[in-house]
């Protein structure tokens, strides 16, 4: 795995398809991390969860998979999508059993700064559903602000100081 950057206990390293058998199952727990990603209820195939992989790796998506340093475990994944200018939009996802352990706040932290400094964005923004109140608890300790909602989901941003 070629490692792009870290954190305190994380590696941020580019996708492969090695992982998917690890993405595949992070993506299809509905319970615990699909239905906070997306409506989908089904599995995603082997084929699909490929397809999309290889998308992301051809078109050079700003995407890290997220590796615990002291396991070499598979945390999630973490991407800057819909970019455009010097604004992009910002996602994670995260396996069941790396949750509630400090990892996605230090991944946002770390993305956060990767994303001003190497990214060169000035405003950094993301969609959460008002059902995730763990998750905008998290985004407002990390300094964003809400700016829109609706009855499904919260908009909420951060802006380069």
């Amino acid at each position: 795995m070629n490692k792009v950057f870290e954190s305190e206990r994380i590696e941020f390293v580019e996708p492969t398809l090695d992982l998917v058998p690890e993405y595949l199952k992070m993506v299809n727990d509905i319970e615990h991390v699909a239905k906070y990603i997306s409506d989908r209820r089904e599995p995603y195939t082997e084929q699909e969860e490929i397809e999309y992989m290889k998308e992301k790796i051809d078109g050079h998506a700003m995407m890290f998979s997220m590796i615990e340093k002291e396991t070499g475990e598979f945390i999630g994944n973490t991407e800057f999508f819909n970019r455009k200018d010097d604004e992009a939009e910002w996602g994670i996802v995260m396996t069941a059993s790396k949750q509630n352990k400090g990892y996605g706040t230090e991944a946002l932290k770390r993305m956060i700064e990767y994303g001003f400094n190497e990214g060169g964005f000035r405003r950094i923004y993301l969609g959460v559903y008002v059902d995730n109140p763990r998750a905008i608890h998290v985004y407002e300790q990390c300094g964003f602000k809400e700016y829109d909602r609706t009855d499904v989901d919260v908009f909420m941003e951060i802006l380069k100081p």
